[in-house]
């Protein structure tokens, strides 16, 4: 991690102010599984908080890791009772299906390139491309994403490129591109920044 820190520094001073701010590089990832990708559809325009809660009460119901049978086994009055709306619900169906069929293999999925995997999550109903940008982040651990469809990128972007208004996807690329190959850690840098007030 020193060298993508090293090579962030050097390659943009901006991210250099931002890198000695906020500290320490710490992400946190988790399992390239199911289980992961059930979460990011639970989570999908939820505040934390009441995510966390619908996503804790269908584990209960459904069992812990969430697997397709699990999630297969229950009613539409049993999701929809833990808080899901139809929408999201139909997503985690269909997630469990195509992953139950073979569609969608999870074991496939850290071996492929990243436009392979975007390509195999968007097959998904619900799932677009910021989510399969998040899974390729933070599940797979690829060093090198740019999610320009991120909300809080953006926003981060404007504040310290000085940016009149939130940037688009061409202009976030021409930013980022000295951060190559280590764009995943320089967004995480970002989002970071926005919760550091002396920033």
């Amino acid at each position: 991690m020193r060298k993508a820190i090293l090579h962030l520094k050097k390659a943009d001073p901006v991210l250099a102010t931002i890198i000695k701010r906020v500290g320490r590089f710490a992400m946190n990832y988790d399992e390239p599984a199911f289980h992961s990708l059930a979460e990011a559809i639970v989570y999908q325009q939820l505040h934390g908080k009441a995510a966390a809660t619908i996503f804790k009460r269908l584990t209960d119901l459904a069992g812990e890791p969430l697997t397709p049978e699990g999630i297969l086994r229950l009613s539409e009055v049993q999701m929809r009772a833990v808080g899901l709306s139809k929408q999201k619900l139909s997503y985690l169906r269909d997630l469990a299906a195509k992953t139950q069929a073979g569609d969608l293999d999870f074991a496939r999925l850290p071996n492929l390139p990243d436009t392979e995997v975007i390509q195999a999550l968007t097959q998904v109903k619900g799932i677009g491309v910021w989510t399969a940008h998040m899974f390729l982040m933070f599940s797979l651990r690829r060093p090198d994403v740019l999610p320009t469809g991120d909300l809080g990128i953006q926003m981060a972007i404007r504040k310290h490129y000085r940016k009149r208004k939130l940037p688009k996807p061409l202009q976030m690329e021409k930013i980022a591109r000295c951060w190559a190959p280590y764009r995943s850690v320089a967004c995480w840098y970002l989002w970071r920044s926005m919760d550091i007030k002396t920033l």
